[in-house]
């Protein structure tokens, strides 16, 4: 799941489920409550619409991912949109070892790593490049009853991951949105092409 090739075929289809075209409305909302600040990581930037949607509010954001195809597709969609944001390919499990980011927003990307040593080595590659008392929020689709697909995880899994050298300042529930694509419908129930909003998490932390 981790290899760029993988994630390269979702960009040459456009049917991944995270393409909605928009930003995810709970990160709109965290901005608007002024949790993200300063300069901004988006890893695992995908399309690029949250890089975009920052970027066009006047944050310095750089938006990253593992799939080049994810960040050709991201640039093309910034240049249509007239805006200047900066997409780079990078590792999330190797983002370096300079702090230079303020906040770091994770948009489904954490709930992909399937073991507790690889949301460990994830943790670790943040940390480096996140300043002292700097924001990290992750949103993650969750564990329910409800109808939904994708790598769906327990609260659990964030809590044992986010230690050492974080606070955990927040954990809630809330909404991830989603394209429903013709595998996807199969396997949940859910109506092919419709919007959904599945189950997720999201959490805060604060590097210390």
């Amino acid at each position: 799941m981790n290899s760029s090739v993988h994630w390269d075929s979702a960009y040459e289809s456009l049917s991944a489920p995270w393409l909605i075209g928009q930003p995810q409305p709970a990160i709109v909302e965290l901005e608007r409550a002024g949790l993200i600040t300063g300069k901004v990581l988006d890893v695992g930037c995908g399309a690029g619409e949250h890089t975009i949607h920052l970027t066009t509010l006047g944050y310095d954001v750089l938006g990253v991912d593992l799939s080049p195809r994810a960040v050709e597709h991201a640039r093309a969609n910034a240049a249509a949109r007239e805006t200047a944001a900066r997409f780079e390919v990078a590792d999330a499990l190797n983002l370096g070892s300079e702090p230079r980011f303020d906040t770091i927003v994770d948009s489904a990307l954490f709930h992909i790593f399937d073991s507790a040593r690889d949301r460990a080595a994830y943790l670790r590659s943040l940390h480096a490049v996140l300043r002292p008392g700097g924001r990290l929020h992750i949103l993650a689709l969750a564990e329910s009853d409800e109808p939904g697909f994708g790598p769906r995880i327990p609260e659990s899994a964030i809590r044992d991951a986010v230690v050492g050298g974080w606070e955990l300042a927040g954990l809630r529930p809330t909404r991830y949105r989603v394209r429903i694509g013709a595998p996807d419908a199969a396997r949940s129930g859910l109506r092919e092409g419709a919007i959904a909003d599945l189950p997720a998490h999201l959490a805060r932390a604060t590097r210390v």
